[in-house]
């Protein structure tokens, strides 16, 4: 496989990595103080269940046709121009979701963030530009483990700070404080984040989204993977946009509990993905730590699925946390050395744009199962779509050594 050309030396290659790093966690504290407080939020409204899960199927479309266009556009303009605009861009967004004046206001804003929100895979390229190939999974941890502590400050601070007694206005702060440390992050890119796109090969000329997709698709390794994803985000995004409305239904949850649970996860899922993950891979491999992690996550969103008192709960969603943490950092690792280094923004944005499909989708079935069958029925949905998800993880382990 080509790798690319790192000219950073030891020491600039660990303030970029600490940059970066800095530049997900701001982002990501905004990111996940929103996500818990948005079924509540929707509430405030009197919105149903099904509007409730529709406003982060509406995010995700928007995330869908971002992501490809801006890890595409960053490959040819650059890493930090596109961060740029992006994160000024959700920063903005959130500010006005602070003062939608109903539902259908907050659907736009919604979709609207998730259009700039589509840059993640900007991130990877960038965490990728600067990582040698043989490091990519464990630095994928390490970006994972910055997610985490986003996921764990964000979540603590908008269940602490949301006031649902007074309906919408209660969730102003919050949102506004979303929009603040989404505006740091932004800051911190225009300051510190210095290019690290490599060069691209002159004989490699702009192209239509549908021929990436196409190589992507015919890729013994990357094709795969994309399925894996696709298929197991279906069911973490139908949990992810009930689990407010299931811990309310069966434990009596509101927007402090689910916080304090989003912190203490994020905790785990920072310590796996920083230091676990890593090892497990250099032990193990990149493929044979993907199917131990979509295992982990299948046994816990059983166990939580069928938990009868709060504790279970918390230890089946521990079991997933951990599960997520050795898993998908080797997804995008394995994307990543998979492909040529003027395509990696590419390919990392067509995976993303996949995921975002399938968040569009699996918040809607999530939301009909919810209020049709059960309230924990979007468990077994997700729990069976690991099983598929396994069978391809085993084609990858018999296929990555094809892989130069």
């Amino acid at each position: 496989m080509n790798a690319p050309e790192h000219h950073l030396t030891a020491g600039e290659e660990r303030r970029s990595l600490i940059v970066l790093l800095t530049v997900i966690f701001l982002m990501i504290a905004g990111f996940g103080l929103v996500i818990p407080l948005l079924p509540f939020f929707a509430r405030a409204f009197d919105a149903p269940a099904w509007q409730v899960t529709l406003l982060f199927s509406a995010f995700s479309f928007g995330q869908f046709l971002g992501e490809p266009f801006w890890g595409r556009l960053s490959d040819r303009i650059g890493r930090k121009p596109v961060l740029i605009i992006t994160i000024t861009a959700v920063a903005l967004s959130y500010a006005a979701l602070a003062f939608a004046p109903n539902i259908l206001a907050a659907f736009v804003i919604r979709f609207l963030t998730g259009v700039f929100a589509g840059n993640i895979s900007t991130l990877q390229g960038a965490m990728a530009d600067i990582t040698p190939p043989d490091r990519r999974a464990g630095r994928m941890g390490i970006m994972g483990a910055a997610f985490s502590a986003g996921f764990t400050t964000g979540p603590a601070i908008g269940g602490l700070l949301a006031q649902p007694s007074r309906g919408a206005l209660g969730f102003q702060l919050p949102l506004l404080v979303a929009a603040g440390f989404a505006l740091a992050s932004a800051i911190a890119v225009v300051a510190f984040v210095r290019e690290s796109r490599p060069e691209p090969s002159s004989h490699r000329p702009h192209r239509p989204r549908i021929e990436g997709l196409k190589e992507a698709w015919a890729h013994i390794v990357i094709g795969r993977i994309l399925l894996i994803s696709f298929i197991v985000v279906v069911g973490f995004a139908g949990i992810e946009a009930t689990y407010g409305l299931w811990t309310q239904a069966r434990f009596g949850w509101g927007p402090r509990q689910i916080g304090l649970a989003f912190m203490v996860i994020g905790l785990l899922g920072a310590f796996c993905q920083g230091w676990l993950s890593g090892r497990l891979v250099r032990r193990y491999g990149e493929p044979r730590t993907l199917t131990g992690g979509l295992v982990f996550m299948g046994l816990g969103l059983v166990t939580q699925g069928l938990s009868p008192v709060w504790p279970v709960a918390m230890l089946g969603f521990a079991v997933v946390c951990i599960g997520q943490s050795i898993c998908f950092p080797n997804l995008t690792a394995l994307i990543s050395r998979a492909s040529p280094p003027d395509r990696q923004g590419e390919m990392l944005g067509l995976n993303m744009s996949g995921m975002a499909l399938a968040r569009i989708g699996g918040p809607v079935l999530a939301g009909e199962l919810f209020s049709v069958i059960a309230p924990g029925a979007p468990f077994a949905m997700a729990a069976l779509l690991i099983l598929p998800g396994l069978y391809f993880a085993g084609q990858v382990r018999r296929r990555v050594h094809s892989v130069a």
